[in-house]
């Protein structure tokens, strides 16, 4: 019989009654509470429309940038109410990456790993600069593909690549917890394995949260797996746990493909 897995890990985020409404009176997502472990990758998984990005999005308060959304709850980062924090402030400790490649089309490579800097207004000198463009690609394993045009436009590169850019700008601030909400939907099997395997690395200096449709990336990447359905989190347990025996029925139906 194989041994069980003893945690030992403290949460580094936890979610307290976590609600999210579009409009009065119907949550999006309705009081989610989970703790979610340092240096892990945690998966979330569910139908469309189930609220996965939409739980994703209230950690680092980007709902905020909407007045007709209201979120509701504690989120604690390192045991700081991120609701009471400055929204800029938690930005740089929850960073986002998106489903869509989406460098910076006007800056360069360059600009676009820095562009978070710039954005909060923090001034580095110019050996700084280098250092951080430096480790921030060797990071995601771009430098050396992109080494010597720094000055080229980032969407001059490959879907793949762009991804990884993408992921550098939101390394490059050093935050706590890494989001990303579908980061390789938009790309090839290839791209998506070479993604795949440098989330693997960066777990390694940080904690990961992946929103996912695909399955089997879930169970390939994650250490834990939560499973949404109509906004509510049904199930929550190790990955491999939660695919070989899930204690709900829906997310049994969910995993073998009768509802999705």
């Amino acid at each position: 019989m194989e041994n069980p897995i003893i945690e030992t890990n403290t949460p580094i985020l936890r979610l307290n009654n976590v609600s999210v409404s579009y409009t009065p009176g119907k949550n999006a997502v309705n009081n989610v509470s989970v703790d979610i472990e340092e240096n892990r990758i945690t998966a979330i998984m569910g139908p469309s429309g189930c609220g996965k990005s939409t739980l994703l999005r209230a950690i680092n308060r980007m709902h905020d940038l909407y007045p007709n959304i209201k979120t509701t709850g504690e989120i604690y980062l390192r045991g700081e109410n991120i609701m009471e924090m400055d929204a800029m402030t938690v930005r740089r400790k929850a960073g986002m990456v998106f489903q869509r490649p989406n460098p910076f089309p006007t800056m360069s490579i360059a600009e676009n790993v820095l562009a978070g800097y710039k954005l909060n207004g923090l001034r580095l000198s110019r050996g700084e600069k280098d250092e951080i463009i430096e480790s921030s690609l060797r990071d995601v394993g771009l430098w050396d593909e992109v080494k010597d045009t720094l000055n080229k436009r980032g969407s001059f590169l490959s879907g793949g690549q762009q991804q990884r850019l993408c992921i550098a700008r939101a390394v490059a601030l050093k935050p706590e917890v890494l989001l990303m909400d579908e980061p390789t939907s938009a790309l090839d099997p290839i791209a998506t394995k070479r993604i795949e395997s440098l989330l693997l690395e960066l777990k390694k200096q940080f904690t990961i949260i992946i929103v996912t449709h695909n399955m089997s990336q879930a169970a390939r990447i994650s250490h834990k797996s939560m499973f949404m359905y109509l906004g509510e989190l049904v199930e929550y347990d190790y990955t491999k746990k939660m695919f070989t025996s899930p204690t709900d029925k829906r997310t049994e139906s969910y995993l073998s493909g009768k509802i999705g």
